[in-house]
Parts: structure tokens; sequence; C-alpha cells
């Protein structure tokens, strides 16, 4: 089907379910089907969008037992589309329970009910990008997915599997747990991950607080492994010299880019356990994310720092 005839159909769709077009800056929650599935996504368009600028667009997913609100709420996401004028979207897993709660993402060998189910999360929120693509202006070269946990490991599949759409990757303490990785073209990527993740071990496999049943998670591959695989699948030289971007008490941060067809980069805090950084603690008890560096003011320094390819 072209294009054109695509989008018009995803507004008909829309008109037809009785949700009104995003014509402009706001926060929406939207339904879509896919695969048979009623899902749900929300949006933020920031103040400063202009329809005659196509905007960057990212697309954050939550963790695994998360949601769509949980993730647009917690994680400062909403104020940084603000302050830099990025549509920020937040797709909704499939709930443990029916509904949206306790969701998770088929992102390969993790996790729960979406992987054992063998949803297709990749078609999914290809269709949520293609609807927004039909309703906002939105920049085709500047489309971005970062995740949480669970999130990060689906983001890390979108870069196998959606490299055509995104272009960039930022998963948080999220590693690469998927079954087969083919990327288009190469994705940039940058990781940010604590030595001290009680949950996705930095080394590999699963820490004692991952899941209260084991049988929802996997052994995940460590961090090193994950850089390493991107800096193959994006052509880097086996040799190639590792540059030292940011080096503070508790953080530092490499980059992989001479010679590689997308830069590849890795930032790692000293404590901070499965959190995001430079955010509050989300829960009493649970430990405080670090404070040496802010993941989102990094991932869009990155983001930002990118060559638009054609």
């Amino acid at each position: 089907m072209p294009r054109v005839a695509l989008l018009l159909l995803l507004l008909i769709c829309s008109l037809a379910a009785g949700a009104a077009p995003i014509a402009g800056p706001g926060d929406y929650t939207r339904t879509i089907d896919s695969g048979g599935r009623e899902r749900h996504y929300r949006v933020h368009v920031p103040r400063s969008y202009d329809p005659a600028r196509p905007a960057p667009l990212l697309l954050a997913l939550h963790g695994g037992g998360g949601n769509m609100n949980l993730q647009a709420e917690h994680y400062g996401l909403v104020d940084a589309s603000e302050q830099r004028g990025f549509i920020a979207v937040f797709p909704n897993g499939i709930g443990a329970l029916g509904g949206d709660r306790l969701a998770t993402w088929n992102a390969g060998r993790c996790c729960g009910k979406a992987r054992d189910q063998g949803v297709d999360d990749v078609a999914f929120i290809r269709a949520v990008v293609a609807e927004l693509q039909g309703q906002l202006a939105v920049d085709p070269r500047r489309i971005w997915a970062t995740g949480m946990s669970n999130g990060g490991m689906m983001a890390q599949r979108l870069g196998c599997e959606a490299a055509d759409l995104f272009s960039a990757i930022a998963p948080v303490a999220g590693t690469d747990n998927t079954v087969d990785c083919h990327p288009a073209r190469p994705v940039a990527v940058i990781e940010f991950h604590a030595r001290d993740d009680d949950h996705v071990l930095f080394d590999g496999g699963a820490g004692p607080n991952a899941f209260p049943n084991r049988a929802q998670v996997t052994e995940f591959t460590s961090v090193p492994e994950t850089i390493s695989r991107w800096t193959r699948r994006n052509g880097c030289p086996a040799n190639a010299q590792v540059q030292r971007t940011l080096e503070r008490p508790g953080a530092r941060c490499e980059l992989q880019a001479a010679g590689c067809g997308a830069p590849v980069a890795l930032c790692v805090t000293d404590s901070g356990g499965h959190s995001w950084p430079g955010t509050p603690a989300m829960r009493p008890g649970k430990g405080a994310p670090s404070q040496a560096l802010s993941a989102n003011a990094l991932m869009w320094d990155f983001f930002s720092g990118l060559i638009a390819r054609p």
C-alpha cells in the first residue's frame, strides 16, 4: 500500500474510533489496534511545536512491570520535551493481569507475558510512529528510542528490526537480549548502566531483584558484550581507539566513532543500582539513582550531535 494511502487509512480509522487527530501542543492518550489487540500510548507535544518545522520524536519505553504513565511521569522526559522541543511518546506494553498495568515488552529473550505470548511489539511501535507521522510534523531523520530496563531491551530490538525508522537508541539499564539482529543500516547507540545494578547485572545474568519470579526473565547479556555487538554491527574497526568523553567522580562515558557507520557510546555510573541516572528516587527504600550524570541531558547531546543521514 502506498505510504499516502496508509496514512490516510490510519487517519480515517482514528476518526472512526472517535479520537480526534493530534492538532498541536498538549498531552494525549491514544488507542490503536495492533495484531488484534487494543494497545495504548501517550503523547506529549511541546509548546514550541510548529507544524512548519518538523520536530524530533523520542519514543520512551517503560520497564518490566511498569506502564506508560510511570514512564511519562517519573523520568523527567516531559520536562525535557519542553526544554528541547521534541515530541515525547510513551507506548504501553502488555499487562500481566489484563489492561495496561504490570506490563512487559517482547524484547527477544525477555520478558514476561509479552515474550511468552510472542507479542509483535515491533509492529505495534511502527504503527504508533506511522499514526503520529500522519498527524504531526515529524522529522524522519530524528526518530529515536530510549527505555528503562525491559524497555531499554525493547529499544535494542528496535535498533535491530526497525533501523529503517530509528536512527539512534539510548537504552537505560537494559542490555541486548535479542534473538536475532541484522539492522538494515548502522544505528547510533548510547547505553547507560550502573556498575551495581542488582537487576540486570553489569557483567551478565539476572540479579537477586530482577523479578519476583525468575522465570519471567533470562540470563541477561552483559554490558560489555552488548557494546561489542553494536560496534561489530556498525562496522567499527576491531582496534579502534575508544575516546573518553566524560569523566567525573562516580561516572564516565566512552565513545567509539572512528571508522564506524554510526557511533557507539557507553556511560557507566558507579552507583545507582537499577535506575535512571539524574532523576529522583521513585520509591522510598529502593535506593537513589546516581546524580553523577543525567541520562536525559547526555542522550539529547548524543542525538543532537549525530550527522543526519539521507
